[in-house]
């Protein structure tokens, strides 16, 4: 992989490769950390830090993100992330998941506002859903198994703004669901194969991008 220098860099090479954890991992080489020079990945003062290419990233390539890794974030291509989250639903939408009584108790009020508001800050979201000290300590861990579960995305990160309407510290992601980011072209497709030929093209697809890798590596980078 190429060195990243930029947003609109990463939102080439997220295209080419279609899957980019963001942090370094058990794969070598299979990370926006490691192809970022290290002058670009913290902020210094400007935006073009790799934590402020987030959303740009998302929005210029169109692509999934959101902690599908192991619980921590990554890209993922618009073109793979149908099969991915085929793979990950096992082949369910959640409406069928409710149906046959296997969608956690606590997923279901997440998904439930986000059908009815599409996209919602974290900090909202919360204060939809969180009735009770119970939910809001769990709230988190929640929405990461709904990432990981292929239900929820990051859709892109909302800055605050000071009194020169520039935006500081740290953006809050707002979370929508793929059926809502990508609307038809990803409807279509999510469930046209079975989860077992999701993840046979998956897994060829990393196969070939990281021939360094072993099966057991690539089954942790797509299987729950």
């Amino acid at each position: 992989m190429k060195e990243v220098r930029s947003a609109e860099e990463l939102a080439e090479l997220i295209g080419e490769v279609g899957f980019l954890p963001f942090f370094k991992g058990e794969i070598e080489g299979f990370s926006l950390e490691e192809h970022t020079p290290p002058e670009c990945w913290w902020d210094s003062g400007d935006d073009w830090a790799a934590w402020d290419w987030k959303g740009p990233a998302i929005r210029m390539s169109g692509c999934a993100y959101g902690k599908f890794y192991r619980g921590k974030a990554a890209y993922i291509s618009r073109e793979l992330f149908p099969d991915f989250a085929n793979l990950r639903r096992d082949g369910y939408d959640f409406d069928a998941r409710m149906d046959e009584g296997l969608a956690r108790r606590r997923d279901v009020p997440v998904m439930q506002v986000l059908w009815k508001e599409p996209s919602l800050v974290s900090k909202t979201l919360k204060a939809r859903v969180c009735f009770s000290e119970e939910a809001k300590r769990g709230f988190d861990a929640t929405l990461t198994h709904l990432q990981m579960s292929g239900y929820v995305n990051i859709k892109d990160f909302v800055y605050p703004l000071d009194r020169r309407g520039k935006p500081y510290g740290w953006g809050l992601a707002e979370y929508t669901t793929p059926e809502a980011f990508f609307g038809e072209e990803f409807t279509s497709r999510v469930y046209r194969n079975t989860p077992r030929q999701s993840y046979s093209l998956l897994s060829a697809h990393l196969a070939k991008l990281l021939p360094h890798a072993s099966a057991a590596q690539i089954d942790r980078v797509l299987l729950l």
